[in-house]
């Protein structure tokens, strides 16, 4: 006969405490002292306990899962956010589940449908274009306290939102080839409509008329956040007459596809021109020249948003506001000064 799994009443005869103190050091540690709880805990390891977790979700009326939502699985930007979250929820009784809204964009009603319908008990959303009408919807049935937004986020709209700097990253991008002493420097966008492609726009703008550099119309090139669109944004600058002699991109990916462009149409980075790109992925310290870049600290921006999230399901009622990471310049071998 397999031997009796010990029972929550046993955990509390050994810690010499109620029943109720065992439940609360399980489910709300935060409101016992620290005594009392690292007395449950050693008794809870002495007598081997397992907390039921599908029972306990069913008592509590939860799901013990989180969703959270990518705007594109396939991109590698988004694997260390992924991480942080992971990171932020290991150790709490709450699974990870991802979607990726590109692929499978949210029909009408499905957002708030995932909380009414007892999917999840919470989401984190990377996407900003979610629908403004959909997060009423959520707001409407009292669920704004259990989204949170990270990287991108929707404008107008007032739930927590974890940000880097991206609008002191165009500035620092451009102060760097100003130091360096480039005055005609290009920007490639991110996609129209996109929060970021904006505030890193907006940043790159006023810093380059904080230092009274010359502004073109053609010196500005949209792109999407993709390698193609960085090889476009090359040809255009292959074929202009008056060439900048720097480009700050609001993407590693852009750049690497930039680069790519101008190197088969027989520029040298950075030699005859240079590129600053922006998020500091993996393969930018390998990419040939090593791309100078903005570095956003992205584990730690999953990891912020996971922790706001827990903080919110675990009944703290923060108030929404938008939370601001710091950025840093990473200088590589795709910047010098001009030729």
């Amino acid at each position: 006969m397999p031997p009796k799994s010990a029972t929550i009443q046993d955990v509390a005869r050994a810690a010499n405490v109620s029943t109720a103190t065992v439940s609360r050091a399980l489910s709300n540690p935060g409101l016992l002292s620290d005594g009392t709880r690292a007395q449950v805990m050693e008794a809870i390891a002495a007598t081997g306990y397992r907390v039921n977790q599908a029972a306990r979700n069913l008592r509590m009326k939860r799901a013990g899962a989180v969703l959270v939502l990518v705007p594109n699985l396939g991109k590698p930007f988004y694997s260390a956010i992924l991480r942080g979250i992971s990171d932020g929820f290991a150790g709490s009784d709450y699974a990870v589940l991802i979607a990726d809204t590109e692929n499978s964009p949210l029909s009408e009603g499905e957002l708030a449908g995932n909380f009414t319908q007892g999917r999840v008990d919470g989401v984190i959303s990377l996407d900003g274009g979610l629908s403004a009408r959909a997060l009423d919807q959520c707001r409407a049935q009292g669920l704004d306290s259990k989204i949170v937004f990270a990287c991108e986020w929707v404008e107008g709209q007032s739930f927590p939102s974890i940000q880097s700097d991206n609008k002191e990253g165009a500035r620092l991008a451009i102060r760097h080839l100003a130091e360096l002493g480039h005055r005609k420097i290009a920007h490639v966008t991110g996609p129209e409509g996109n929060v970021l492609t904006a505030v890193r726009r907006q940043g790159m703008v006023e810093e380059r008329a904080r230092l009274r550099l010359p502004a073109r119309s053609d010196w500005i090139i949209r792109g999407d956040f993709s390698l193609q669109s960085g090889h476009e944004a090359a040809s255009r600058i292959l074929a202009m007459a008056d060439r900048p002699s720097a480009v700050f991109c609001a993407a590693d990916m852009v750049a690497f596809g930039l680069i790519a462009g101008l190197t088969a149409g027989g520029l040298r980075v950075p030699d005859d021109i240079s590129v600053v790109g922006f998020d500091d992925i993996d393969m930018a310290r390998s990419y040939v020249p090593a791309l100078t870049t903005i570095r956003q600290d992205r584990v730690r921006l999953g990891q912020t948003a996971a922790n706001r999230l827990l903080d919110r399901l675990r009944g703290a009622q923060a108030p929404a506001r938008e939370e601001l990471l710091p950025v840093e310049l990473v200088i590589r071998g795709s910047t010098a000064p001009p030729g």
